[in-house]
């Protein structure tokens, strides 16, 4: 054997280990439960969700703000009542995917939780309550902080466009929230909410026991 062949089937025995060893952000067990659960496209979803998550690993913060935003938006709003027959559920990063739909909130838990498998560092997101002044409603988007003292940049369901909060004359912000803590935006002083510590905490225990 050539030393040039020698080299690439090297090369070709690295890639394939270190593709062994990632771990993907849904298994093998809960994508056939998906499957069982939601049928075949659901399936395909998420073997393209994770397609998309392999082609962003080594890319920058902005990429993978930009490419989670667009990837999730293509999935149809409905509102909780419609999905779930409940005025206000927060659905698992499964949930919404498998069944193909959801409102603001899931949007911003799946792009959040996909932030996190690609390695973005967590302190920089935070859940926003807004007011939409286009659709004159309560609602929700992400945020991301380059640094604290930074003007955020906004991943929204309702805009394909990763753009800082000083474009988005649209939304009025009102609180924000980390990890189930709340905070007024107006005065920056922390607001105990039990009702979203409550969501908080059973949405963790929902993504924990991977509930489709």
């Amino acid at each position: 054997m050539s030393k040039f062949k020698l080299l690439f089937f090297i090369s070709l025995l690295f890639v394939n280990i270190s593709y062994a060893l990632a771990e993907p952000y849904v298994d093998k067990e809960l994508l056939e439960r998906i499957g069982e659960e939601y049928k075949v496209f659901a399936k395909k979803r998420f073997f393209f969700q994770q397609k998309t998550f392999d082609s962003l690993k080594d890319s920058s913060d902005f990429e993978k703000l930009d490419a989670v935003n667009k990837f999730y938006n293509d999935v149809r709003y409905s509102s909780d009542q419609n999905t779930y027959g409940m005025s206000d559920y927060w659905a698992t990063p499964y949930e919404f995917l498998g069944r193909d739909r959801g409102d603001c909130e899931d949007y911003v838990i799946a792009k959040y939780f996909a932030l996190q498998y690609l390695g973005m560092d967590m302190k920089k997101l935070f859940f926003f309550y807004v007011k939409s002044t286009k659709f004159k409603e309560a609602h929700m988007v992400l945020a991301y902080y380059e640094k604290p003292s930074a003007m955020p940049l906004i991943l929204d369901n309702n805009n394909f466009k990763v753009l800082a909060a000083d474009k988005r004359k649209d939304l009025q912000p009102i609180y924000r929230l980390q990890a189930g803590q709340v905070e007024k935006i107006s005065t920056g002083k922390k607001v105990k909410s039990e009702k979203v510590g409550r969501q908080w905490d059973q949405l963790i225990k929902n993504i924990e026991r991977k509930k489709i």
